[in-house]
């Protein structure tokens, strides 16, 4: 052995064997004789060195045998003193075949060489069943080839379930009862609930049933999961429905295809009402855009005509002004005098000349219009 282990082990010894060191002393003290009264102090002095020395040599030679006594870590028998109990499990220990109610935690512990110790897991753990033959209702024997259970043991109901069902209690809760439970659901179902329909609810209903019982009967065994492979049947008949999943699979196929021809002229509809859609508003904006077009120059056309008549009107008004005024003008002009004027100038502006007889009547002519036109304005008056 190794010195740091050695090193290691004494204090170990110290604390996990007080009563053991207590012995030991007395033996050593029953062995020291007596020192008489009378004996002078260097003798005494001597004597008490000398049972010291025998005391350190009783001690080595103690601690060798004991380190003899020792186990290996990966070698533990029951008969030796010393032992480990590893993380994740507890120490149980029986003596003469009887459970003692001593538990003790992960780490170095010392017991008595007749005391049987076993390490108890309490952590998670996986047990897997292998193996599992059953009948479903119709008669057909199947197999299930593997099936795992995740569980745990609870720490204070260790030494109840040790007591009542022993070391091996997972196989009389786990093991065992998977076996029943298996057959149980067979016989009461058909290969076609069992191997299909109902095969995903397996889990959940073994692991009811396992926690059910466990709560019941020994209440310190959680059932975290089960896990339930594909149980093995007769090749015959896994031809058949190897066969009717091609089938299906084809049906499913066929019904995707459909599915997807379906999504693609529902898109190209889509496509096509959203094309005729954005055509139409196009259309209805461009209509609108026309119209406002229209609008805006028939209103441009109202405006100018607007304009137009006006400035017709306003002509209109004003030729009838002047015509108005030339009128009164001119009657304010006609006069005898006025009209002889002008006869006068018309006939200096004439360049031609005319001669004959009539010339003095026409003059005459002239001069009675005028008086004529005279006496029209003398009656007006």
């Amino acid at each position: 052995m190794e010195v740091d282990e050695i090193a290691r082990t004494v204090p170990l010894l110290r604390q996990g064997t007080p009563a053991m060191l207590d012995d030991i002393a007395r033996v050593v003290s029953s062995f020291t004789p007596r020192i008489p009264a009378t004996t002078s102090s260097r003798t005494r002095l001597f004597l008490l060195l000398a049972i010291a020395l025998a005391i350190l040599v009783f001690s080595f030679f103690f601690v060798a045998f004991f380190l003899a006594k020792l186990p290996s870590l990966s070698d533990a028998e029951d008969s030796s003193i010393l032992h480990q109990v590893p993380e994740g499990h507890v120490g149980t220990y029986w003596r003469g075949g009887a459970l003692l109610n001593t538990i003790t935690s992960p780490g170095f512990h010392v017991k008595l060489p007749i005391t049987r110790y076993e390490a108890i897991q309490v952590t998670i753990q996986t047990d897997q069943v292998k193996d599992i033959p059953c009948g479903t209702k119709g008669g057909v024997m199947i197999n299930f080839e593997k099936i795992e259970v995740v569980n745990r043991l609870r720490k204070e109901y260790v030494y109840e379930t040790l007591m009542n069902y022993g070391v091996k209690y997972d196989k009389t809760w786990i093991y065992d009862k998977i076996h029943h439970e298996i057959n149980q659901f067979c016989s009461a179902h058909t290969l076609q609930q069992v191997y299909v329909d109902m095969f995903d609810q397996i889990d959940d209903k073994m692991k009811a049933a396992l926690q059910g019982d466990c709560t019941r009967y020994a209440p310190g065994i959680e059932i975290i999961s089960v896990r339930i492979t594909k149980p093995m049947i007769p090749d015959s008949i896994r031809r058949n429905y190897e066969q009717m999943e091609e089938e299906r699979t084809k049906v499913l196929i066929a019904i995707e295809r459909q599915k997807v021809a379906e999504k693609e002229a529902e898109t190209l509809k889509m496509i096509a009402l959203t094309e005729a859609e954005k055509n139409a508003q196009v259309s209805k904006i461009t209509m609108e855009q026309k119209l406002m077009e229209k609008d805006s120059l028939k209103r441009q056309e109202q405006i100018q005509n607007e304009i137009y008549i006006d400035r017709q009107k306003s002509l209109a008004d004003a030729d009838y002004y002047r015509m108005l005024k030339e009128a009164e003008g001119n009657k304010l002009k006609l006069t005898p005098q006025y009209l002889e004027l002008r006869f006068i100038e018309a006939i200096a502006n004439n360049s031609k000349v005319f001669f004959g007889d009539r010339i003095p009547s026409m003059v005459f002519d002239q001069r009675l219009t005028g008086n004529f036109l005279s006496d029209f304005k003398n009656r007006d008056s």
